[in-house]
């Protein structure tokens, strides 16, 4: 323990040392600003003694008094802009002690083993990491009070340390895969960090940089004149510059807190702490691939699953299951979960679950006809069937508007609706077709153009309006039989010029796929034709017309969302009180989760899902859910994992035998229609 005590002591040392560190940053630059009214207040005095007299001092004077008002006034107004800006808070969901008291009373435990003022408050974030959270800035609002013990009551003995102390954040994740005693232990450095915390001088210095950081933020935005820009820019840019002076200072500063908290709590299931660890890094994973492969899909689809967290315990248990390195983890499944310190873990999994779909996928505050919860177990039907059909009625609309027949000449009566057949015919490339290149000087006049092509991009007028403007390259203006039978390949043969000359009015085609969302980035021409580069040319057309399309349905679907007023501040969402509007959600998602699909991956997504939706048609195949690889198809009850590969056959070189020798195997019948919505 002497050890312990040292280690803490030392890191103790070092923080306040460097907090200290800090305030002098901030006197000396008090120092600075009354410099000009010192030397005003000298030239004054001696005036009026008779000591500095003549026209030269008056003038000094005169011109030191009036830039010793000036600096005072500037640095009044940056004092104020500092004290009054509102720090940055994470978004969580308040957990209060009525509906938590077991877990509220594992913390306090905890922090008497560590002998350190408890937290003020507990919250929970859909993110697998915890940490302390200062919310004492009048504008975050009073701590709460409540008619319990010492955690929060603020009429005991320690009412200036609990009114001080900071909010522990807890991952959702953790509560939920974790047993009690591991949740206990990962807790332990992170509440020992409240005994630094309630340091004068460290709690000075950090609310000194959080003021200077919110001062920053709040001068970030466009004033609404020159004088007030003018203004703005002033404040920021001292904001800036004290910020860095105090950069170094306050790393070191969080580096010694850390360092005390951990030496800290070695005195608290230090051993259970290694085991907990691993549980971190394993909550991560799962958690990571439950957002990415299960969740985006159904808030693609105006659908946010109600119980992620109980999806991530899910997916860990799968991932146990099947990854050799995991095993053992899932037998820690019969002790006691440290969600069962929650009341009601069913509405707090509901309130996380709807603040990650708001945080990661920018989802509305509220439910409503186009954004409603789903269960795990209506997630094949309502998310994975629903999203597969809706795809394959957007690749065959593209298809549409391309000229590409619904049947061919000699088809039987009856298939002229949605086949995969007339999918599979189109993108089969023949001997005379070949890839795209790599690069090629048309395509730089008309984004996501194929080789050839450009000069084919004149809209036409007798189009269906909305339509003529987002031609796709090549096929703007072909009737349906011209274009079942048209080689873009072959019209370069037959004009040379034609892949360097390009249209002007090639201008209005359809941006590059995956261009939509980074327009303004300058690169997103290059890397599309990058992506595009070894596809036949009719799958970059292709692709071209989907990502158009994608694109106009998301600026339809932000132009609704931009029209609905946000709610007032300090209302709540969902089950469970999320607390005060204490962060600025006009920037949704704040985290996105995936850069924008290319137009690849646009692409074997659709003819993915075109495949999947002729074999539930015609071969009896059913949508599932895999917990780590999301949407799947199931075939007699068993994951087919390998029609990935056959898709991504098509796209790349045109060849359809794979695929239907796949779909032969599985008795799928591409040319009956399918069932769209």
């Amino acid at each position: 323990m002497t050890g312990i005590g040292g280690g803490v002591e030392l890191g103790a040392q070092a923080a306040r040392s460097r907090a200290l560190a800090v305030l002098r940053v901030r006197s000396r630059a008090l120092a600075v600003a009354l410099l000009p009214a010192a030397v005003a207040v000298i030239l004054l005095a001696g005036g009026s003694t008779g000591h500095l007299v003549g026209g030269g001092w008056d003038a000094a004077r005169w011109a030191v008094s009036v830039l010793a008002l000036l600096v005072l006034a500037a640095t009044a107004a940056v004092a104020l802009v500092v004290a009054r800006a509102r720090p940055a808070v994470t978004p969580t969901v308040a957990v209060a002690e009525e509906s938590a008291p077991d877990l509220y009373r594992m913390v306090r435990d905890l922090a008497d083993r560590l002998d350190v003022p408890a937290p003020s408050a507990i919250a929970l974030t859909p993110d697998c990491d915890s940490w302390l959270e200062d919310r004492t800035h009048p504008a975050h609002g009073p701590p709460p009070a409540r008619d319990h013990d010492d955690l929060s009551d603020p009429v005991g003995p320690d009412r200036r340390r609990s009114a001080a102390a900071p909010v522990l954040v807890i991952g959702s994740p953790f509560l939920w895969w974790m047993r009690v005693g591991e949740l206990r232990a990962v807790l332990a450095p992170v509440v020992a960090g409240t005994g630094p915390a309630a340091h004068p001088d460290i709690a000075a210095a950090r609310r000194f940089i959080r003021g200077l950081d919110a001062a920053v933020a709040a001068t970030s935005t466009d004033g609404r004149g020159p004088l007030a820009r003018a203004a703005r820019g002033g404040i920021g840019g001292v904001s800036r510059l004290l910020l860095r002076g105090c950069r170094v200072h306050a790393a070191e500063m969080e580096r010694g807190v850390a360092a005390a908290a951990a030496e800290r709590a070695q005195a608290v299931d230090y051993g259970l702490r290694i085991v907990a660890q691993e549980q971190v890094g394993l909550a991560y994973a799962g958690w990571d691939r439950l957002l990415t492969r299960v969740a985006l899909p159904a808030w693609r689809m105006g659908r946010w699953p109600s119980r992620l967290d109980v999806g991530v315990v899910a997916a860990l248990t799968e991932l146990s299951r099947r990854d050799r390195l995991a095993e053992g983890f899932a037998s820690r499944l019969g002790e006691r979960p440290a969600c069962d310190l929650l009341e009601e873990p069913g509405l707090m999994d509901e309130a996380v679950s709807l603040l990650a779909a708001r945080l990661f996928h920018g989802g509305p505050a509220e439910t409503g006809p186009d954004w409603a919860p789903v269960g795990w177990e209506e997630y094949p039907e309502e998310v994975v069937d629903r999203a597969w059909r809706t795809d394959a009625a957007r690749l065959h609309r593209v298809l549409d508007t391309l000229g590409v027949r619904r049947a061919a000449e000699d088809a039987a009566p009856g298939t002229d609706g949605p086949t995969l057949s007339r999918v599979l015919d189109h993108l089969t490339t023949t001997p005379a077709e070949a890839p795209v290149p790599a690069r090629d000087p048309a395509a730089d006049a008309v984004p996501g153009a194929t080789p050839g092509t450009a000069h084919h991009a004149t809209p036409d007028p007798d189009a269906t309006p909305g339509t003529a403007h987002h031609a796709t390259p090549g096929i703007g203006t072909a009737t349906p039989d011209d274009q079942a039978t048209s080689d873009p390949q072959a019209a370069t043969a037959s004009d040379p010029q034609a892949a360097t000359t390009p249209d002007p009015q090639a201008a209005t085609a359809p941006a590059a796929p995956g261009n939509a969302d980074h327009s303004d980035d300058g690169n997103g021409t290059e890397d599309d034709d990058d992506d595009l580069a070894g596809t036949t040319p009719r799958g970059a057309a292709l692709a071209a017309g989907l990502s158009a399309q994608l694109a106009r349905e998301e600026a339809r679907t932000q132009a609704l969302a931009s029209g609905t007023a946000p709610p007032p501040p300090g209302t709540t969402t969902g089950p469970a009180a999320t607390g005060t509007a204490l962060w600025d959600d006009r920037a949704l998602p704040l985290l996105p989760l995936q850069p924008p699909r290319t137009g690849r991956e646009i692409l074997t997504a659709h003819i993915t899902a075109m495949v999947c939706c002729a074999a539930m048609d015609t071969a009896g195949a059913t949508p599932g859910l895999d917990w780590l690889d999301g949407p799947t198809l199931l075939v007699d009850g068993a994951r087919r994992a390998d029609l990935a590969l056959h898709v991504r056959s098509l796209v790349e070189t045109g060849d359809p035998a794979p695929l239907r020798a796949w779909l032969s195997d599985l008795g799928v019948r591409p040319e009956k229609p399918v069932r769209l919505v």
